[in-house]
């Protein structure tokens, strides 16, 4: 580009089959400079995509017709080097990795602010000419009990569904890290399942539940006569899982001697049994694993530094439960189906779930599937009840998800106001509770302003006649609520 010229502005296509939210997109997007397309279901898209140049696709997964999916695959087979983002109110964990099996850029979850619509473009067009193809997943992924502990709305939890979906497909290094329970094994299983390597095996080795003077022969294997008791050849883990994915669960409790023989053998791709004098060759992709401060023991010279820069080429960080609380009824959900055929079917009454979400959880979801199987088999009735859980009460704050929403935090309290209506057949209860919110908005909007009425009116969006109206209705009075 020759001096004074200016760069042409990006070209952003939307498609949406919501009005609001392509109104919304289009003006956010073009008040940041962008030249923006509309269209309002998946074969439009793809006709605009086919006849112009687009730097970026907004793409919502829900859509009459052809779905997000769909058509993000033919927008990709259009063009292999498409930067889509994928927009969806349904953020499962399979959405979230068939989006980037397909060679989506990143997730977009529902709702969303404006601001982070213009971050994320702006993240994406600039990475654009660096980005290469996501490698294909294997087709026709579907649920499985297995991965079923990995859902979550969470954005944390999202973001692991958007590595899985990254990284599955190559054979890179990755280091599992967070408390025990989050579910480092199952993102492994998880990563092996949706890779190439699928069909080959799966090898778990931990490095705290076997001694360290017997983990080197579980590694590595042994040759008969190698040591006492060694009656019989036995091939390691390193060869077991030739042409598939080791699993290194609690590496940082590896003997460092034995740390320095797994790193060779990393690096040189060959390993010999004790005892054997011959190298075999392995072919394995490496997932580790850790709820131990690495950086610490790296300090301590309890792990080796070269080790750790081998292990550590991408990183997952699992949130532990209590950080993402409002996970926790869908967890309940998914493991009271996962046992109910063999127990029965159960509920969960109002008052344990508000139990279940305000406990700590140090155990993370593994002690919280426990907990769910112990309380189906003590709950005869069908409902699961505060007394059927092994865990202590917590205070009212505390049952409110620390993470938990606006939106989510007046769902629970209109809840516990309509429990108990459902026999009743009138109870005016959409002008109560309007009347409710109605009055400690007004209050809290007047404290704002020190009760100025004219600037209480513009911010919520009603003349000052009408405020006027509601003050007296609810017996407010404005003097007093001034700085």
């Amino acid at each position: 580009m020759s001096e004074g010229q200016v760069a042409p502005a990006a070209r952003i296509l939307v498609a949406d089959d919501e009005d609001g939210v392509r109104w919304v997109l289009e003006k956010g997007l073009r008040q940041a400079g962008y030249e923006v397309a509309l269209a309002k279901d998946g074969e439009r898209a793809l006709r605009l995509f086919a006849a112009e140049p687009f730097d970026l696709v907004f793409l919502d997964i829900r859509m009459p017709g052809m779905d997000g999916l769909t058509a993000l695959g033919r927008l990709r087979a259009l063009r292999a080097d498409a930067t889509v983002v994928v927009m969806t109110a349904h953020g499962t964990m399979d959405t979230a990795i068939q989006a980037m099996q397909r060679g989506a850029y990143d997730y977009l979850a529902k709702p969303f602010d404006l601001d982070e619509v213009l971050l994320l473009a702006e993240r994406a067009l600039t990475a654009r000419r660096l980005s290469q193809e996501v490698t294909r997943l294997r087709s026709g992924l579907r649920e499985v009990w297995e991965f079923g502990a990995l859902i979550g709305h969470h954005p944390r939890m999202q973001d692991v569904y958007k590595t899985i979906g990254r990284v599955a497909g190559s054979d890179v290094t990755v280091l599992l890290r967070g408390e025990s329970g989050t579910g480092k094994e199952l993102v492994a299983r998880a990563i092996h399942h949706y890779s190439r390597r699928a069909g080959r095996p799966f090898v778990a080795v931990s490095g705290a539940a076997i001694p360290g003077t017997l983990l080197e022969s579980e590694m590595f294997g042994h040759e008969r006569g190698a040591f006492t008791d060694a009656r019989e050849r036995k091939l390691g883990k390193l060869e077991l899982a030739h042409g598939g994915t080791l699993y290194l669960d609690e590496i940082g409790d590896m003997p460092v001697e034995l740390q320095t023989k797994l790193l060779r053998a990393l690096q040189e791709r060959t390993i010999e049994r004790l005892g054997g004098q011959e190298p075999i060759r392995i072919d394995v992709r490496v997932l580790a694993a850790t709820n131990r401060d690495l950086e610490a023991l790296m300090k301590e010279e309890r792990f080796r530094e070269d080790l750790y820069y081998r292990l550590n080429v991408v990183t997952v960080h699992l949130p532990p439960l209590r950080e993402r609380r409002r996970d926790i009824p869908l967890l309940v959900e998914h493991f009271l189906a996962k046992y109910g055929p063999a127990l029965g079917e159960r509920g969960v009454a109002p008052e344990a779930l508000d139990r279940l979400v305000g406990h700590d959880w140090p155990g993370n979801v593994r002690e919280l599937e426990n907990v769910i199987q112990r309380a189906m088999v003590m709950a005869a009735g069908g409902v699961i009840l505060p007394e059927h859980l092994p865990i202590g009460p917590v205070s009212a704050a505390a049952s409110v998800a620390v993470d938990a929403t606006l939106e989510e935090i007046i769902e629970k309290k209109l809840m516990e106001c309509v429990r108990g209506l459902r026999e009743h057949a009138s109870a005016n209860l959409y002008d109560l509770l309007i009347g409710l919110v109605e009055k400690p908005l007004l209050r809290a909007v007047l404290r704002e302003t020190g009760g100025n009425q004219l600037r209480a009116a513009q911010i919520l969006g009603i003349n000052r006649n009408t405020l006027r109206k509601k003050l007296l209705e609810h017996g407010i009075d404005p003097d007093s609520l001034q700085s």
